[in-house]
């Protein structure tokens, strides 16, 4: 077992501690558009939780109220027992960030660095960890992604599903405890899907904590520990996998699971 693996094995799969992520009634506007209306969430440690919903429902910009990228206006945001709605420095927002990875939409990698460059740069420069420790577990983690040989390539020389492995790479580089994915398959083409979702199964296998905002309906109900459904920045209804998918109880979340997963009832339990 290496080093990647003892740490994501290391933490309890467990419901009894506290929640690591606990969200309270959480309001967001934008002027007058109001996004987030009253949203409680909970992920416990060790656990996969899905969001799904129709586009414009407010599950990206949930994702970015818990790294304070976005400040809401109401309600309690707690993640690994920082009260994220209370902080205010850039050194408060930064501890809270090298505790939680963030995976965009887009890649965001730094075009003018070398693979093995982007995941260093911040456990050197941020954690203040010794370089060849770093480069040592980016290589690591770059052989958990399948991309070992591709560590000094530049990114404008990798396909979008590489970038975007690369990229989950680096969001681990600082151990964090938690992952936040936003919809990172959506801008792939759909041979290189699978590439990137076999990379967060293995993650969530290993116990690794994680929060996901996607459209792989199939793949949230295979990974996932708990799924929540929202629209109109409310939640309709969450519940485990096979409750939700299978026998959804709010017709809200019956039709929209039929429009995407297609069929009938016997579809949605498949």
């Amino acid at each position: 077992m290496n080093a990647t693996e003892a740490f994501l094995k290391s933490v309890p799969r467990t419901a009894a501690e506290p929640p690591l992520v606990q969200v309270r009634d959480l309001h967001l506007a934008f002027g007058a558009t109001e996004v987030l209306r009253g949203i409680d969430l909970q992920v416990h440690r060790g656990r996969a939780v899905s969001i799904i919903g129709p586009s414009g429902s407010g599950k990206s910009s949930l994702l970015r109220c818990l790294t304070g990228l976005v400040r809401p206006q109401r309600g309690e945001v707690q993640v690994a027992g920082t009260d994220v709605m209370t902080l205010k420095t850039e050194p408060e927002f930064i501890a809270l960030r090298k505790r939680v990875g963030f995976v965009f939409q887009q890649y965001n990698l730094f075009p003018h660095l070398t693979v093995l460059e982007n995941l260093t740069i911040a456990p050197v420069r941020v954690a203040g960890r010794p370089r060849a420790e770093s480069e040592a577990l980016a290589r690591e983690l770059l052989a958990k992604v399948k991309l070992s040989h591709k560590a000094d390539a530049w990114p404008g020389e990798l396909s979008g599903g590489q970038q975007q492995r690369v990229a989950i790479a680096r969001a681990l580089a600082l151990r964090p405890e938690l992952i936040l994915f936003d919809e990172v398959t959506s801008a792939l083409d759909p041979e290189t899907v699978g590439e990137v979702l076999t990379v967060i199964r293995e993650l969530v296998r290993e116990g690794m904590t994680c929060v996901l905002v996607t459209h792989e309906m199939r793949f949230a109900q295979e990974v996932s520990d708990h799924v929540y459904f929202t629209e109109a920045g409310r939640v309709v209804e969450h519940g485990p996998p096979a409750q939700l998918f299978g026998d959804p109880r709010h017709e809200r979340t019956r039709s929209f699971l039929q429009r995407t997963l297609g069929g009938g009832r016997s579809a949605l339990a498949a």
